[in-house]
């Protein structure tokens, strides 16, 4: 079986740049968009149940979507600041040191398993054998991104200016990518619409919480994230705008278990 969305994927994970997250949970929490009410939903109607695990968690940035839904939610994040930051804004989710290659649950103990922003950097076998074990038969798997839409030329144009940092719905830098496992079947990719609302200190903040700017020396980081505050006021698009929208789709493969 194949589940797919249409973008290339970065040929291995990079896990300096997967940790680089921890060093900017702050910014990540502040700034990082959420996700579309409809695209959870349409993840959990597959699910036999609300028992769900937002694997690799983060913030909590999914989470909350998904306690808004009505989920009885476990999140799991290996990294310790990020993991802090998700207890408090959500201080009522159980939130458990762990990764998708170890998950610590129980076999059956979850109706479904979503995954925001974060399939990508997984060791994808081990993984999907880890979510199928904590997955009741018939359990919904969701992977989750938000995606800038670079067809819209003044958002090509930052990703430029960010040195392709970010993920962006069309070209080499999309990281929704197709997965193979017998482990899962049924499955299909859907787009949700999701338009966030900026102005230039939370532009600064979303792309100092991307892992490829995040990587980068001190000196070089500041001289970026300087290019991207002035872009909006050189930019004939925006330049006449407090703030903006930017325009992001949420790309979503659901797949069941078998």
């Amino acid at each position: 079986m194949q589940a797919f969305i249409r973008l290339r994927g970065m040929p291995a994970p990079d896990r300096d740049q997967a940790r680089s997250f921890d060093r900017v949970a702050g910014a990540y929490q502040r700034a990082r968009p959420s996700y579309p009410a409809a695209a959870v939903e349409w993840v959990l109607e597959a699910a036999p149940g609300r028992r769900v695990v937002d694997l690799a968690a983060g913030t909590g940035k999914l989470t909350e979507v998904l306690v808004g839904a009505g989920a009885d939610v476990i999140a799991v994040e290996p990294l310790a600041n990020m993991r802090a930051e998700l207890e408090r804004a959500l201080p009522s989710v159980r939130a458990l040191d762990g990764a998708a290659e170890r998950i610590p649950l129980p076999d059956a103990s979850a109706d479904a398993v979503l995954v925001g922003q974060a399939f990508h950097w997984f060791d994808e076998g081990p993984a999907l054998a880890e979510i199928a074990r904590v997955l009741v038969p018939g359990g919904a798997l969701g992977l989750v991104w938000n995606l800038r839409d670079d067809r819209v030329p003044w958002v090509a144009e930052l990703t430029r200016v960010m040195r392709g940092a970010g993920d962006v719905l069309t070209g080499s830098h999309g990281v929704a990518r197709p997965f193979e496992s017998d482990l899962f079947a049924a499955a299909e990719g859907r787009e949700f619409a999701n338009r966030v609302e900026f102005d230039r200190a939370r532009l600064r903040e979303w792309a100092s919480s991307t892992s490829r700017i995040a990587v980068l020396p001190p000196a070089e980081r500041e001289r970026v994230l300087d290019d991207v505050v002035r872009f909006p006021d050189e930019h004939p698009a925006l330049a006449d705008r407090r703030t903006f929208d930017v325009p992001f789709v949420a790309m979503v493969v659901r797949a069941v278990r078998r």
